[in-house]
């Protein structure tokens, strides 16, 4: 895979360049759309009707810790390594994530996939919505049968953080935890959107929303636009980072961007809001 937009990782690749190699043996494409509820879509009804040609069905939601009460934790080494096995996505592979929106859950898969030591997996520039509106090849109905590919997974756990370590960071002081739920969501002037979860935000957070590491036509914003707005929402570039969000999933988008930039120290907080605002013994308030 090539880099683009001056990144400063290949992690990232473009409708042309996935066109160019559509088909090619060692290329795996994945829809890893993933809706919140009040967006009112169904991503496996989506992927029926119109998906990139060859591309595989990523669920997210199967793709979790199923035995979790919390949403869409990430999954024992040997139930990823299973599933993934049955979507060819194995060893040697060059895997392509996109999603329905441009980029929002796509960076989830791609995350996983860093987790579990795949390195050669990036995100599609722009998702579905730039390659339909570039006239590029889709097909519909179910995806097309795929042979087994082993997986190995080696799990990278300096990639994550739990809430203890939140809880120690924040406390001393050694990272800076970034929120990338909508501002709304962060300073509490609307419900969050599972029960029994306040609204709100830890004090001390700094809320990124995802939405701004994106462009108008959904396609990632430059190396220089993403670190300006980093610094515009109070973000030291230089300092340790911790991403999260309202479930896991958006915060990735975080994650992705601080990785593209160069920002190498930093970590998910697979919990996020669903944990932490739904513990009545750890603060949260409102405002900005």
């Amino acid at each position: 895979m090539t880099k683009s937009k001056d990144f400063a990782t290949n992690d990232l690749v473009s409708t042309q360049w996935l066109n160019d190699h559509l088909g090619s043996p060692d290329v795996c494409i994945i829809d890893a759309s993933w809706y919140l509820p009040a967006m009112n879509r169904d991503p496996k009804a989506e992927f029926l009707a119109s998906h990139i040609l060859h591309a595989q069905f990523f669920d997210i939601d199967a793709f979790s810790d199923q035995k979790s009460p919390l949403p869409h934790m990430l999954p024992p080494p040997e139930q990823f390594s299973a599933m993934a096995r049955k979507l060819g996505l194995g060893d040697g592979k060059r895997i392509v994530c996109y999603d329905g929106m441009g980029l929002f859950s796509a960076a989830r898969a791609w995350w996983m996939f860093k987790v579990f030591g795949h390195e050669d997996v990036a995100v599609l520039d722009g998702g579905l919505p730039k390659w339909l509106k570039e006239g590029r090849p889709v097909e519909d109905g179910p995806a097309r049968p795929v042979q087994p590919r082993h997986f190995t997974a080696r799990h990278n756990g300096t990639m994550e953080s739990s809430l203890a370590d939140v809880k120690e960071a924040l406390a001393g002081g050694t990272a800076q935890w970034l929120d990338a739920r909508p501002a709304p969501r962060f300073r509490g002037e609307v419900a969050e959107p599972r029960p029994g979860v306040r609204s709100g935000h830890a004090p001390g957070q700094i809320n990124v929303p995802w939405s701004l590491m994106v462009n108008e036509d959904g396609t990632v914003k430059s190396r220089a636009a993403l670190e300006e707005t980093f610094r515009a929402q109070g973000v030291d570039l230089h300092r340790p980072t911790i991403a999260s969000c309202g479930s896991g999933v958006s915060g990735c988008s975080l994650a992705l961007a601080l990785t593209l930039i160069g920002h190498h120290h930093h970590t998910l907080y697979d919990g996020a809001w669903s944990e932490w605002g739904a513990r009545d013994d750890l603060p949260a308030v409102t405002g900005a």
